[in-house]
């Protein structure tokens, strides 16, 4: 493993945050670590003294009632070293921040203690403001900065590549967006000097957007490996395929990820409100406190979209994640009532959409 004696906790990303919670759980006897990387049933996480590979106890594992009870890659972990390169894991410290998602009805995390998670669409194939809005809700919910990365612009005019950031620019008027191409090392710089000491950022996206390339890039040293796109299928390959963090000349903490097909927003209903804040503002004034803001007489929210105050595609990606958030917080008989009711809310609602003069 390697043994950087040069780094210190601080350059890690450790805060007075994590070294109080460490107190506050008596864990001062042992030495704290960061979890840079995540294998099958071990981890290496990385201090002062170097990298260490490392194992969680069974008592962990017994304890344990769901993933999210496990290391991820961010964790600051309390640790015993028990040679060169191992160590035993003995507890996690809370987290500051933390993303996750539904995936394939299991809750998976993406990452903790990340100050921003870089949204990664490229202009060629999977470009959809929706998808944007779903990650910035498990984002938000996580307690992290979104941001985005509108990558491989080199494929569009400069008009066409102008045209994309007004359009982001007025969807999201409050998210940072920055356009990117390696081919022409177009934004890296600016990229770059987005990344700060310390800072921890995340990559999200689908296979193939570019997130290792620009990671590699940011490196200087080509050490992720990539593969080109199928000119055929215009679909990225998994070469990602576990989550890792790397550390930049600059100081600065990047995490690249597998690519996401599925981005399920799991209990993420606080992330979309705050997301959606200006929804969530109109919400407040409507006349019923259940209100769904699909049907209801006196609903603010749909006021403001048959005004033309809110975005109609905007409202419909509102109300699709705010019903599938809602829906993975019920329980079983919950779940299978709601089943039940689904496809009239479907038909209503679509309906609904249309009498709004929106075409799905």
């Amino acid at each position: 493993m390697d043994k950087n004696k040069n780094i210190s906790l601080e350059d890690l990303g450790y805060t007075s945050f994590f070294e109080t919670e460490r107190n506050q759980l008596g864990l001062t006897e042992f030495s704290v670590a960061r979890v840079v990387s995540e294998h099958k049933e071990a981890y290496v996480v990385k201090n002062a003294n170097g990298e260490f590979f490392s194992k969680i106890t069974g008592r962990q594992m017994f304890e344990a009632s769901g993933r999210e009870d496990y290391p991820a890659v961010g964790d600051w972990v309390a640790i015993t070293e028990m040679g060169e390169d191992t160590a035993v894991i003995r507890g996690i410290l809370p987290r500051a921040s933390m993303i996750k998602r539904k995936y394939r009805d299991r809750t998976q995390v993406i990452a903790t203690n990340i100050d921003v998670a870089f949204v990664v669409e490229s202009v060629n194939r999977d470009y959809n403001l929706n998808r944007f809005e779903r990650y910035f809700a498990i984002i938000e919910n996580g307690g992290v900065k979104p941001a985005i990365i509108l990558n491989k612009v080199d494929l569009l005019s400069k008009e066409e590549s102008a045209e994309k950031i007004i359009e982001l620019r007025n969807r999201f008027p409050d998210v940072d967006i920055i356009s990117t191409s390696i081919v022409k090392n177009d934004g890296l710089d600016e990229l770059q000097s987005y990344i700060t000491k310390s800072k921890t950022y995340c990559f999200l996206g689908s296979s193939g957007v570019g997130k290792s390339s620009l990671i590699n890039k940011l490196l200087g040293n080509g050490a992720i490996k990539t593969e080109h796109v199928s000119s055929y299928s215009d679909r990225g390959k998994h070469v990602t395929t576990g989550r890792q963090m790397y550390f930049l000349q600059n100081g600065g903490i990047v995490i690249d990820n597998p690519g996401m097909r599925e981005v399920g927003v799991a209990d993420a209903g606080q992330g979309i409100d705050t997301f959606f804040d200006e929804i969530s503002c109109a919400a407040q004034r409507c006349r019923y406190n259940d209100c769904t803001h699909t049907h209801e007489p006196g609903c603010e929210v749909i006021k403001v979209v048959k005004s033309g105050e809110l975005d109609k595609e905007k409202y419909s990606n509102y109300i699709n994640l705010k019903k599938e958030a809602e829906y993975h917080e019920m329980n079983d008989v919950e779940k299978r009532e709601k089943e039940r009711n689904f496809g009239k809310f479907l038909k209503r609602t679509k309906k609904e959409l249309r009498d709004f003069g929106y075409k799905n």
